[in-house]
């Protein structure tokens, strides 16, 4: 078996059995037997490496050379001889801050599944473990799979967003904490947060389109009695999406106070130098008139004169020190 084929079963009547290795001849035996497919999980594949599926399975060129390249949005095509649908799983690195994708493209055709996987993050081991385990589920063949990877993926991301929910209330506690705390780099983490937000958004909003097509009737090689699960997924994907929005409103709103915060904050301290300014620049005047040297200057022959302007500027400094302080500034 290539390297790159993860794993490879022939499903009959919701159970998997022995067959061919050859995929042409498992191919060829399930669809003679009918209530039978074949199900292949690839990952990361070469061209090379997928010629052979693409030839024994037929698949259409344009979706192969989407699954080979990957970086591709959350769609669904139909074409002759399949059906290609690309999802994106996320992973949530607590540590790091970091919401990163994969990709998983599906190929649904007669009798028989592809999946390809790109990156980390998927969750077919544990579909694939969980199918074989409900023979009753997995009997409905291709359409089952595609239901329950779409179900897996769409549910986390609804744990995602309820990760980054709680990793937003600690952001926000930060932003509203009491002054003084350290808050240098409370803007750029939550800039940074902004991004991983982002990058969420862009697996699961476009997925929308593709899950009411899948909703509808008509789509080749899909069950139409799938259509009730589908719309169960399409609103679990909504519930997501409507998360993913809150967050993405909620940050903005915890950007915008911040920097509200940081301009409230220099603003008190632009008034607190002012007054200090204005406390230092009183004695500094004064002590300015009395060293122009002129002859005759109030009070420069008198015993008590230099006393009494020492005094002068202390009361004034005092003065002011308690006016600022009464009004706020100091």
């Amino acid at each position: 078996m290539p390297r790159m084929i993860v794993d490879c079963g022939i499903y009959r009547h919701g159970r998997r059995t022995d067959g061919p290795a050859d995929f042409s001849d498992a191919l060829e035996e399930v669809r003679a037997e009918g209530d039978s497919f074949v199900w292949i999980g690839l990952y990361e594949p070469t061209e090379e490496e997928f010629g052979l599926v693409t030839s024994e399975f037929g698949l259409h060129p344009l979706a192969v050379e989407d699954a080979l390249n990957a970086h591709q949005r959350p769609k669904l095509e139909v074409y002759d001889d399949s059906v290609f649908m690309v999802l994106k799983p996320v992973l949530y690195d607590h540590d790091r801050d970091v919401v990163t994708t994969g990709e998983l493209m599906l190929f649904l055709g007669d009798s028989f599944v592809v999946t390809v996987r790109h990156g980390e993050g998927s969750p077919l081991k544990e579909v694939r473990q969980r199918l074989e385990q409900d023979p009753e589920v997995l009997r409905h063949g291709p359409t089952a799979v595609l239901y329950a990877v779409s179900d897996a993926v769409v549910d986390h991301y609804t744990e995602v967003a309820a990760e980054l929910q709680i990793d937003l209330d600690e952001l926000e506690a930060e932003v509203f904490a009491p002054l003084g705390e350290d808050t240098r780099s409370t803007a750029a983490r939550i800039y940074n947060f902004k991004r991983q937000v982002v990058e969420f958004r862009r697996a699961t909003w476009p997925l929308t389109e593709p899950l009411n097509r899948l909703t509808s009737a008509g789509l080749p090689f899909v069950n139409d009695k799938s259509r009730p699960f589908f719309r169960d997924v399409s609103d679990h994907l909504t519930r997501a999406n409507e998360s993913v929005e809150g967050l993405d409103r909620l940050l903005s709103d915890i950007l915008s106070a911040h920097l509200a915060q940081m301009g409230v904050q220099q603003n008190d301290d632009m008034r607190k130098i002012s007054a200090w300014a204005a406390m230092a620049a009183v004695p500094t005047m004064i002590a300015g008139i009395y060293g122009m040297n002129f002859q005759r200057m109030p009070e420069l022959r008198e015993p008590w004169g230099y006393p009494a302007v020492l005094a002068l500027m202390a009361g004034l400094v005092v003065w002011l020190h308690r006016m600022f302080k009464r009004r706020g500034w100091l």
